[in-house]
């Protein structure tokens, strides 16, 4: 007689020991090391073309050159040509360029101050001669008389003012002066009041 396999206890045994099976086992991508490679070189390139580009630029920005003051005064007096049908305006931009002159070149505060406290100022200077520091007193109240009494002087006088500028730019702008220099600047021509 033949007997039924599943009715036996040794098997019956080992069903009941079956357990069910496990769930798959994930395996690494292959490529995950090959994306954190990547990914750390990405970020590398980036950084090192920004740090390029911020050396590049700050290296830019510190070659621009320094433009001179005497070469500042003239471009700003040969721009102070244009206004010159405009007395008022002429002479206060020609008094301005030579004012700005004066301080970036000899460190005297021109622009700051009134024409007597500059005038003061400029006597204790050693830096121009007294034939100069005459000049450009005479210049500047004449500037003052355009801009502050209304004189309208013709476009000659204005002329000389300006060209009275230019030649101290001129003087000045590559030696200290000397109070012992010989060479002294044609006057600065009296103002003329145009409607008397």
């Amino acid at each position: 007689m033949k007997t039924n396999a599943l009715n036996s206890p040794a098997q019956a045994g080992d069903v009941a020991d079956l357990r069910p099976p496990k769930p798959p086992v994930e395996l690494p991508d292959p490529y995950f090391w090959w994306y954190v490679a990547g990914g750390t070189v990405l970020v590398f390139a980036v950084a090192a073309l920004v740090w390029w580009w911020w050396r590049r630029r700050t290296a830019v920005v510190s070659i621009v050159p320094v433009v001179p003051p005497h070469v500042r005064a003239k471009q700003r007096l040969a721009e102070a040509l244009q206004l010159i049908s405009d007395a008022n305006a002429f002479c206060t931009e020609v008094s301005l360029a030579a004012r700005c002159y004066l301080e970036e070149r000899f460190n005297l505060r021109a622009p700051e101050r009134t024409t007597e406290e500059f005038l003061v100022e400029l006597r204790a200077s050693q830096h121009l001669t007294h034939e100069q520091k005459e000049s450009l007193g005479q210049f500047l109240e004449s500037c003052d008389l355009v801009k502050f009494a209304r004189f309208e002087p013709n476009e000659a006088i204005l002329r000389q003012l300006h060209d009275s500028a230019l030649r101290l730019v001129d003087e000045t702008q590559f030696l200290e002066a000397s109070p012992s220099s010989p060479v002294a600047p044609p006057p600065v021509p009296a103002l003329v009041n145009r409607k008397s």
